[in-house]
Order: C-alpha cells, then sequence, then structure tokens
C-alpha cells in the first residue's frame, strides 16, 4: 500500500479501530507524536518509532513508510504448482507430465471433476481450485495422449475447460502472462474438442479478458467482436448456450471499447447483447457462459460506474429484473462493489460500507483479489473521523486495507483493546480476553 507516512499510519490506525490514544499505549509514544505524524506536522519519525508504530499495528515499518504494496497473496507453492501444471509440455524435453499413463481417469470422472472445479471458479473459492487443478489438467493431458478419435475429442473438451480454468485463476492472480499461456492452450484443445465452434468461441473470450489485463483493449475489442460475429445467433434462435457465449464476448468487447474512450461504442455493443438475453429469457450459469436478462442488466449498471456517471449506476440498479435462474455470487458480490465505488462517490458512505460488506457475504474469497472493492474500502477508512466499530474494522482487514504479517503463521489485526481477529488459511480466529474462539467472515 502506497501513501504517506501521515496517511498510512491513519489509515493503519483506522482499519483496526484504534484511538490515538490507543495507539500512542500500544506502541509506547507519546500520542502528541501519533497527532502531529497523522497531521502531516512531522514528515518522518526515528527508525525507532516507526518501529514500535508498526509493531502495534501489525504491519512491517516499510508498509507504513508506504515502501511496499500490501496485496492478498496466496503461497508461492501452489502458484508454483499452477505455473507447473498450465506450463507442462510433451513438445519440451523433460517438462512432460505423462511418465504415469497407466493410472488415467475415464472420461465420465474427469467431466466430473472439471465441473467441480468450475464450480470452485464461479464461487471464488481460489483455494480448492489452486489444489484441484493441477491434477485436472494433468489427469486431462492423460486421458487425451492415451485417446483417438470420439474419446479424444471428449477429453480434448475437458482439457479446453481446464486450461480456461487455469487462465481464469492466474488472471485473478494477476499472473497475466501465465493467464495468457493458458488461455492459448485452451484454444488449441478447443480446435481439437468435440464442440470446437462453441468451445474456441469460449477460449477466445478468456484470451480477450487477458488482452484487457495487459492494456490491449483495441486487440481485445477487435478479437472479440470478430468471434461473436461468428457465433452470432440467429433472429428465433434460442439457443442458450449460444446466446451466453455471444453476450458474453460483446460483455468484454463493450468493457474494451469503454477503456479505448469510446463509451458510444461500448452501449452499442451492450445494447445488442441486452437484445440477445431477453431472447434467452432466463439467467443461466454454465462453463459455457454466465448470461441471461439479470446478467446482462448488472453489465449496464458496471458501464455507468466506468463512465464515471455514479447517479445513471445507482438509477439503474433500481430496475435490474430478479434473477430468472442462477447468477454465480462472484457475478453478484461484483455488482455490489461496483455498486459501493458508486455511493462512495456520492458520499453515501454507509450505503458503500452495506455494499461492501453484502459482497463479502456473497464472495468471500473472490472479493478480496478485486482491487476496486480495497480502494472503496481503503477511501471509507481515509475519510473516517472517528472508531467505526467492529464491523467496519473487520471488512477493512477483509478488503486489505491494512499492514501484513506472515501470511503462512497468520495476520493479526485489532478491533478495540480487548479483542483481535487473526486470519488462518482462510478461518477467523478471534481472541478476546485470553479466550480463542473460530468464527467466519461472511456465510
Amino acid at each position: 500500500m502506497s501513501g504517506s507516512l501521515a496517511e498510512n499510519l491513519a489509515r493503519f490506525r483506522k482499519a483496526r479501530n484504534l484511538s490515538q490514544e490507543e495507539l500512542a499505549a500500544a506502541a509506547d509514544v507519546g500520542v502528541d507524536t501519533v497527532s502531529r505524524i497523522e497531521r502531516g506536522q512531522r514528515q518522518t519519525a526515528r527508525p525507532a518509532t516507526i518501529a514500535k508504530l508498526a509493531q502495534a499495528l501489525a504491519v512491517t515499518p516499510a508498509a507504513l513508510l508506504g515502501l511496499t504494496l500490501i496485496t492478498h497473496t496466496v503461497r508461492e507453492a501452489d502458484v508454483a504448482r499452477l505455473r507447473r501444471a498450465i506450463t507442462s509440455s510433451g513438445e519440451v524435453p523433460g517438462l512432460e507430465d505423462l511418465a504415469d499413463t497407466e493410472d488415467v481417469s475415464d472420461w465420465p470422472s474427469l467431466a466430473k471433476a472439471g465441473h467441480t472445479a468450475w464450480r470452485a471458479y464461479v464461487d471464488g473459492r481460489h483455494n480448492h481450485l489452486l489444489h484441484a487443478l493441477p491434477i485436472l489438467l494433468t489427469d486431462a493431458r492423460r486421458l487425451v495422449h492415451t485417446t483417438s478419435g470420439d474419446a479424444n475429442a471428449a477429453a480434448q473438451q475437458v482439457l479446453s475447460t481446464a486450461y480456461r480454468l487455469g487462465a481464469g485463476i492466474a488472471g485473478r492472480l494477476d499472473l497475466d502472462d501465465l493467464a495468457w499461456t493458458a488461455a492459448e492452450r485452451a484454444l488449441t484443445a478447443a480446435r481439437r474438442s468435440d464442440d470446437p465452434e462453441i468451445s474456441t468461441a469460449i477460449s477466445v473470450r478468456y484470451l480477450v479478458w487477458t488482452l484487457i489485463k495487459q492494456g490491449r483493449t483495441a486487440d481485445a475489442e477487435r478479437v472479440a467482436v470478430k468471434a461473436a460475429e461468428r457465433i452470432e445467433p440467429r433472429m428465433l434462435d434460442r439457443d442458450v448456450v449460444r446466446a451466453g457465449v455471444f453476450g458474453n464476448l460483446l460483455f468484454n468487447a463493450a468493457n474494451a471499447a469503454l477503456r479505448e474512450g469510446n463509451g458510444e461504442r461500448a452501449d452499442d455493443l451492450l445494447a445488442v447483447a441486452q437484445a440477445a438475453a431477453q431472447r434467452a429469457g432466463r439467467d443461466n450459469a454454465t462453463e459455457s457462459a454466465i448470461f441471461g436478462p439479470r446478467v446482462a442488466a448488472l453489465q449496464v449498471v458496471e458501464h455507468a460506474v466506468r463512465l464515471g456517471d455514479p447517479e445513471t449506476a445507482l438509477r439503474h440498479a433500481e430496475k435490474i429484473p430478479e434473477p430468472r435462474g442462477p447468477v454465480p455470487p462472484f457475478w453478484e458480490a461484483g455488482h455490489r462493489i461496483h455498486l459501493a465505488h458508486a455511493a462512495a462517490r456520492l458520499r453515501r458512505d454507509q450505503l458503500a460500507l452495506n455494499l461492501l460488506d453484502e459482497a463479502r457475504n456473497l464472495a468471500p474469497d473472490w472479493v478480496q483479489r478485486q482491487p476496486l472493492g480495497a480502494a472503496v474500502m481503503r477511501d471509507l477508512v481515509d475519510k473516517a473521523t472517528r472508531r467505526r466499530g467492529r464491523r467496519f474494522a473487520a471488512l477493512a482487514a477483509h478488503y486489505g486495507v491494512h499492514g501484513k504479517r506472515d501470511r503462512a503463521n497468520g495476520e493479526r489485526y485489532w478491533l478495540d483493546d480487548t479483542r483481535a481477529v487473526r486470519l488462518i488459511a482462510g478461518d477467523v480466529r478471534v481472541t478476546a480476553n485470553g479466550a480463542t474462539e473460530t468464527v467466519t467472515l461472511g456465510p
């Protein structure tokens, strides 16, 4: 987390629900020292003072001084397994993973494992996916290696899905080059699958998303539109799969157009996607696409937020239809985060806080990877003029508006003078007056 010493000290203190007096007592420094630093009257402090304040706030001195970027991270070992699983290749001697081909999963088992991994992805259960995906990729490659004909095409379909999930999770972890590699391999497997037209279009969508993350927005829009044109449903076509893939490609194209500064083009693309959603008639969430009337309406709200028009975003939000089918929690959580951003822009801070709380409850792991949610929460912390209570402090901790100790050993954040929370492997340990209980952040 960057920022000046004054900004960071105030932010960390309020995120832990500490008064200046309580922080001064915990750090064994004068309250005047804390006050003068936060007011900007002291631009620097002795190393010993910085060290005491950092220890009391459970952050590193570098984080307090704004010298390090604080983010939610995953274990390096998990990332290494994901990277190895995605980049393994029989084309490179020493990188193949097919030494054991006697124990090969059958297609039904593999397809079921693929669906389970996809559910973990849409639910935002990153730890589960990071464990399951390397196994799925290896097993799918083995089945592809040992089959031919129709059986091979079916195995290629599962392999394409696994690579797409690899692209998705890598993108969420900001491993953009790895996401690109996975998306390219998903596209190769899709072309060899038993449904190459649809599977190829789905894989292109992941490539487009990766292009957007890389800042190649003009390329992203062009690729998405061309792919959408190839599978565009006919006027009376009610194929929900084709409509979903088509609509999702247009969502990505509109996002890219908006980032290119072409709001009118983005409006046009979203209008076409909305028309397809209305023809589809219901919301649907499958490995192919997440699409439908409510999903398209959520995109319209997000579009208004990105245009910098919070009033219109909140007005559109009032007209969003109820779901006519499944809509994944992370889509709903993302909608709340965008609305929270709009509310904060309009100084409706309590509404913004409530929306961030709803988002956390809907998809607790997923929201921790969303920079917009962290930015809104940080803004609320910065604007807080007094202690805001336990829920406020817990939300600040959950969205990453705090310092960090060794995540492998847990992190500790003070809520008040008697309670602290410690995040360990996704659980929360609350310590109160020496006693410890386990609770959860969100459902």
